[in-house]
């Protein structure tokens, strides 16, 4: 969320913003409406200041005029009462406008529409060539008896998968060895649940727009969470944290739900698009300092990579346009790796820097050293790796002809020194 006194000083900036992501935002109605709500405040003010001075001068006058000055305070005070239901109106009205004003990107953010605007950056590692058929993710599950797929959708509905065997032991493996290499690069790593209340999910941008993706638990007024960030970002909500304790590094593990309302007839064959799934988030809380944000921002992206290039993957790393970037981000890259079945690439990963925007709706703050003033953090995360999206290209592209799966060097040690999986 937009500080209410930057959106009054720099009206232009935030409408490029809200032009290049696409928002269906009407600024200047958001302006005139906060406009009333300064309005009406002034009118209470002078309301329960005029009633004050009535009270005031009651003692110093005489009886028979007295009952014209408790007549014209009840009046005042039910005209205070009258403007400040309004008010309260206005201010909820005000407040889903703000919900809705997008963060400002980054002045290099390429201005686009849709992902065919994203802009790629660099290539990793080498897209396998094969010289036999190759077998999609789907085929090498069934050839090696790696999953129960047509079962557990009798039993779970559409869009749920269930591993077994060797391929369930490397989804263990890859995370263990994605959660060591980040212990190693300084983030503690935090289980979170996947249940969250509703101001989780405000605090993160992802109510109120993303609502119909979210699994909702009436009974308890929960909502099921696609990523530990919805939960880490609350985690310290309301607290004033120092200086000296940023920044703070933390590698969440998590289920994850998300009912993909809106991706219906895109890769939904096998393990690409489910609805529940277990992901590692890199996540950073650090100081407002925009060189501070950057440098974590390329931290986090470096990581994404390392897991990338220990699993032996092909991928690309992409800028990705202002109209594909989400709401409140200030920057965003995205990781894809080469999916051989689908001759193209899947993303994998997405880094964002949303500097002090949800930090604003979480209400996360900190004071200063040298100061002591109290200033809105900045946050900032990565997927570490999530499953099972990531085990598709790890399937194809290590596949051999014999239907066995040859694992990278990084995963040896964690899968009791087998070199390959299957056949």
């Amino acid at each position: 969320m937009l500080s209410i006194h930057f959106i009054r000083q720099s009206p232009e900036i935030v409408k490029q913003a809200i032009a290049d992501k696409r928002v269906d935002l009407d600024l200047d109605a958001l302006l005139a409406l906060d406009r009333e709500v300064v309005g009406l405040k002034q009118q209470i003010e002078e309301k329960a200041a005029e009633v004050n001075r009535l009270s005031k001068s009651f003692g110093k006058v005489g009886k028979d005029e007295r009952p014209a000055l408790i007549a014209r305070s009840k009046a005042l005070g039910a005209e205070k009462k009258d403007l400040q239901d309004v008010l309260r109106d206005r201010e909820e009205a005000l407040q889903e406008m703000l919900w809705r004003t997008p963060g400002i990107p980054a002045e290099d953010v390429p201005v686009g529409l849709s992902d065919d605007d994203n802009v790629e950056l660099r290539r990793g590692g080498e897209v396998p060539q094969f010289d036999f058929e190759i077998r999609d993710h789907v085929d090498l599950m069934e050839f090696n008896d790696w999953g129960e797929l047509a079962r557990v959708t009798e039993v779970c509905g559409s869009r749920t998968y269930a591993l077994k065997g060797e391929l369930a032991r490397l989804e263990l493996a890859v995370h263990t060895m994605v959660l060591d290499m980040l212990a190693e690069r300084g983030f503690a790593m935090i289980t979170v649940p996947a249940l969250a209340r509703e101001h989780a999910f405000y605090g993160t941008g992802h109510f109120p727009g993303g609502k119909e993706d979210a699994y909702h638990l009436p009974n308890d007024d929960l909502y099921l969470s696609g990523t530990a960030e919805i939960v880490l970002t609350s985690l310290h909500r309301g607290e004033i944290l120092d200086e000296a304790q940023l920044p703070i590094l933390y590698a969440g593990y998590s289920p994850c739900f998300r009912r993909e309302a809106g991706s219906a007839g895109r890769d939904v064959r096998g393990l690409m698009r489910v609805h529940q799934f277990t992901k590692v988030e890199q996540y950073v809380i650090c100081k407002d300092d925009p060189a501070e944000s950057a440098k974590w921002h390329a931290d986090l992206l470096a990581g994404a990579e390392e897991a990338v290039k220990r699993l032996e993957l092909p991928y690309r790393v992409v800028e990705v346009c202002s109209g594909e970037m989400g709401l409140g981000k200030h920057r965003m890259h995205d990781i894809e790796v080469w999916v051989p079945s689908a001759q193209t690439w899947r993303e994998t990963h997405s880094c964002s820097s949303l500097h002090d925007w949800q930090a604003r709706r979480a209400d996360l703050r900190y004071r200063d050293d040298e100061t002591r003033k109290v200033h809105h953090v900045h946050t900032l995360n990565n997927t570490g790796i999530a499953t099972p999206r990531v085990l598709v290209p790890l399937l194809e592209n290590h596949q051999l002809a014999d239907g066995r799966v040859k694992l990278p060097a990084a995963l040896v040690p964690y899968m009791g020194g087998r070199t390959h999986i299957g056949g």
